[in-house]
């Protein structure tokens, strides 16, 4: 069955820095764009950060931008989030998901991790 693990979260002090993993199984995601989104407590999930199949192309929410880097290994089946200068309001509950096409709308997306935590203390 198609499985998407995230993996990598945890508690960390403004400024420091996170690197999220997703692996994903079940499928080769041939084609597929990976997306990071996340989910602070009564808020919306949002968009993240994405990243087209060949790892060519790259789109990052304006409040992660210059902070957060997206990357993938399609050998392997992986995406990555490199989180840096984590400020608290970076605190969510962080997902990976996959999508036929680059978007940032997160019902483009048809395959969904079951989420990692990240905490960000002042």
């Amino acid at each position: 069955q198609v499985q998407l693990v995230e993996s990598g979260g945890g508690l960390v002090q403004a400024g420091g820095s996170l690197r999220l993993s997703c692996a994903a199984s079940g499928r080769a995601f041939n084609n597929y764009a990976m997306g990071w989104f996340r989910q602070a407590p009564g808020k919306e999930r949002e968009f993240v950060s994405f990243i087209n199949w060949s790892g060519g192309i790259t789109d990052y929410a304006d409040s992660v931008k210059g902070r957060f880097t997206i990357s993938r290994d399609t050998t392997k089946n992986t995406v990555f989030l490199q989180m840096n200068e984590l400020k608290p309001e970076d605190t969510a509950v962080y997902y990976c998901a996959a999508a036929p096409s680059m978007t940032r709308r997160s019902l483009g997306y048809d395959y969904w991790g079951q989420g990692t935590q990240v905490t960000v203390s002042s």
